[in-house]
């Protein structure tokens, strides 16, 4: 009797805490279903918000992508009208410049015209005459030439007789004459100067040699070409070695 009873006991108690246990488990249940309920819609919200953001990103950089080739095709026509802008700037300054030297040969050919006007002279009388004023020009410019040959020919002519009249004659160069010894020599004692006969230099003509204003040498002139000439030194007239770059100057000065 007392087994049964406790065995019914038992079973109660099993029963009891069985109860227990199922209405724990339902609480629990209850709980992880409405915890999944809210996660679910949270859930939900999130991509809600995710794609509502997405979007407007996608937006956002459309606009973006936009504004960047609008301020490129800005920046591009800003370079053309810059280089418009400069070019135009350019063009204006030359135009300027172009009507300034047209004012002044316009001023120039009115002042010409009052001249020719003043002398009464037609314009093609005037024409010819500047035609003669330059050909009498060319004319006087060929006759000096001409007398300078003549008169370097004559004073060469001249130099070569006094030579076989005197022995030793006093040949006349021009007082300016102003030279350098290029090459010199010193086996066969003999310079080559940087003037001749375009500077007046004259055969047999003599010079003296020059240092820092002391004198080195007398030579005579034995050979004269258009810019250059070769001169022997006079023998007991060495006073020193000769060098390149001393100066020569007319032993005889012309007055």
């Amino acid at each position: 009797m007392l087994i049964r009873i406790g065995l019914i006991v038992a079973i109660v108690l099993g029963l009891g805490v069985t109860a227990l246990n199922v209405s724990k488990v339902k609480e629990k249940i209850t709980t992880l279903q409405t915890n999944l309920a809210t996660e679910t819609e949270a859930h939900k919200k999130f991509e809600g918000d995710y794609h509502r953001t997405k979007n407007e990103l996608d937006k956002t950089n459309a606009v973006l992508k936009t504004t960047q080739e609008t301020l490129k095709a800005t920046e591009e026509e800003k370079v053309k009208a810059v280089a418009t802008a400069e070019a135009q700037t350019k063009r204006a300054d030359k135009l300027t410049e172009d009507l300034t030297k047209t004012r002044k040969e316009r001023d120039d050919a009115k002042a010409e015209l009052a001249a020719y006007q003043v002398t009464g002279m037609t314009a093609q009388q005037v024409a010819n005459a500047t035609k003669e004023i330059k050909r009498l020009q060319d004319n006087i410019a060929a006759m000096s030439t001409e007398h300078k040959l003549l008169s370097q020919k004559l004073r060469k002519t001249e130099n070569e007789l006094a030579i076989y009249k005197t022995h030793d004659p006093h040949i006349e160069l021009p007082a300016n004459l102003n030279g350098k010894v290029v090459v010199f020599d010193p086996k066969w004692n003999f310079v080559v100067l940087n003037v001749g006969e375009d500077q007046g230099v004259l055969q047999y003509g003599e010079l003296l040699v020059n240092r820092n204003g002391k004198l080195v040498a007398k030579i005579r002139v034995s050979a004269v070409e258009k810019n250059r000439s070769v001169a022997n030194v006079i023998p007991g007239w060495q006073l020193g070695e000769l060098m390149e770059g001393d100066q020569v100057i007319p032993a005889y000065p012309a007055s």
